[in-house]
């Protein structure tokens, strides 16, 4: 077999290549023998019949075109590992030339990955916000502790903010109840938000047996985004009633003896957050600085199914589990039609530039990732995605996606080395250390798979994505 290589463009190549018949031999042999299991002829065994009868009753051409099947992956990829290509997605063959007995000619045209130079990134500076905790943050997380240790006491008064009501639902599209459109006995807090918009100010007022009517559009359920007529009965009023904020109460709630002890946990646990958050920031900023550094070209074939792999994955799965339309979606985001494409196919760029980027740099730098970081990386998407990790892993094993998590890990690894020798400056000026050692902090090395796992989410169908589908 002989092979060459033509550059078509820095993303793309086209391989020829010629076989002398004599290697097609073992596909023409495997081609006789797939014939010879499909086809009867009178007075032979079944599986017996000679190579000549079947050239004879059904065609050397029939025969050639199994073969030249079977052979031409074999040969396509004995040509790309010749050439030391790495190649993205399938190719498109074109049979040049087929002689009996002579030669089989054939053209592949595939993307490849482009040839990246990782800069010189030791120079990359950022900022990031300060981690800074307010006393009025920790007001605002001990009065959310406060909240869920509430206890409600039936009223005999008209509803009002804050009170949590049990009301009688029942929805009309048309003039017609959905059969989905009933609910009683709903127990709903005034002034959450949980539920439809403009049942607050119906509700307000009412006292228990008392009813209203609303228009409202519905959120979910087989009439999601239309217009209904609400009528809404409340069957009861209760008071919510907050426990004092003493140390008592930091009994109750925590294993803290005094109210102070658990301001101060309160304290900690928000400067993690933030650190975290702090974190995840430093990362996307010195990824964006680290793709302005590098020039990536963009294969168009791939582009072109990232972008509609990230369209079919928001359409049919995540606005399919809220009951919307990517209409609908697009007017509650209060964006046309040609913005989403555009933020889209933006997305699709970032999202391939920073694996190849990232990918280059795990080869540059040796990253491995051992069974560890592939356990913890698991766990975490297992528990984003509400399954269980055993149900995640069966999951990514049966959709062949083992392979995906690894590379998000390298990726996360690679981002993590760049971060680390980026200079990071919160709004204060101050030098931040992102280094994994201090355990008070976030994992940086999973945050940064974290960041690189959203940025390059749509490259395929995710586990729990393909679980749900």
């Amino acid at each position: 077999m002989k092979s060459a290589v033509e550059n078509l463009n820095p993303t793309r190549v086209r391989l020829t290549v010629e076989v002398p018949f004599e290697e097609l031999k073992d596909s023409l042999d495997a081609a006789y023998k797939k014939i010879n299991q499909q086809v009867t002829v009178k007075g032979f065994r079944k599986g017996k019949i000679p190579a000549r009868v079947i050239d004879q009753r059904f065609g050397r051409g029939a025969v050639l075109e199994e073969a030249v099947n079977d052979a031409l992956p074999k040969f396509y990829t004995e040509a790309v590992n010749e050439a030391e290509l790495n190649v993205l997605g399938q190719p498109e063959v074109d049979i040049k030339e087929l002689k009996d007995n002579e030669l089989l000619s054939f053209t592949a045209e595939v993307d490849i990955r482009p040839a990246i130079e990782i800069p010189d990134y030791s120079g990359i500076e950022v900022e990031v916000d300060a981690v800074e905790v307010t006393d009025e943050d920790i007001d605002t997380s001990v009065q959310q502790l406060r909240e869920r240790f509430a206890s409600t006491s039936p009223v005999e008064r008209a509803a009002e903010d804050g009170d949590v009501v049990t009301i009688d639902l029942e929805a009309k599209v048309e003039g017609e109840i959905l059969e989905d459109g009933i609910a009683s006995g709903v127990s709903y807090t005034i002034g959450s938000g949980e539920l439809l918009e403009g049942i607050d100010d119906a509700v307000k007022g009412l006292e228990a047996g008392g009813e209203a009517t609303f228009t409202s559009e519905l959120k979910g359920g087989s009439a999601a985004g239309k217009e209904a007529e609400v009528t809404v009965k409340v069957t009861q009023v209760a008071a919510r009633e907050l426990p004092e904020l003493d140390d008592e109460f930091a009994q109750l709630a925590s294993e803290f003896d005094t109210l102070d002890e658990l301001r101060a946990d309160s304290r900690k646990r928000l400067e993690n957050m933030k650190q975290f958050d702090q974190a995840t920031q430093a990362q996307e900023r010195v990824l964006e600085k680290l793709l302005d550094l590098v020039e990536i070209p963009v294969p168009e074939k791939l582009l072109e199914d990232e972008v509609n792999t990230r369209k079919h994955n928001l359409e049919h799965h995540q606005l399919g589990q809220m009951g919307l339309t990517l209409d609908k979606y697009l007017e509650l985001q209060g964006k046309t039609a040609e913005e989403f494409e555009t933020e889209t196919h933006e997305a699709a760029v970032k999202g391939i530039k920073t694996q190849f980027v990232l990918d280059e740099l795990v080869k540059t730098e040796k990253l491995n990732v051992n069974q560890d970081e592939l356990t913890e990386h698991l766990m975490r998407r297992a528990a984003s995605s509400g399954m269980s990790p055993d149900q995640f892993a069966q999951a990514v094993v049966e959709q062949g996606q083992v392979p995906l998590l690894v590379g998000e890990v390298a990726r996360g690894k690679a981002l993590a080395v760049v971060v680390e020798a980026a200079t990071v400056k919160d709004t204060n000026g101050e030098i931040i250390d992102l280094d994994d050692e201090d355990d008070e902090n976030a994992d940086t090395t999973e945050a940064a798979t974290e960041t690189v796992a959203e940025v390059t989410e749509g490259e395929q169908e995710t586990a729990e994505d393909a679980d749900k589908s």
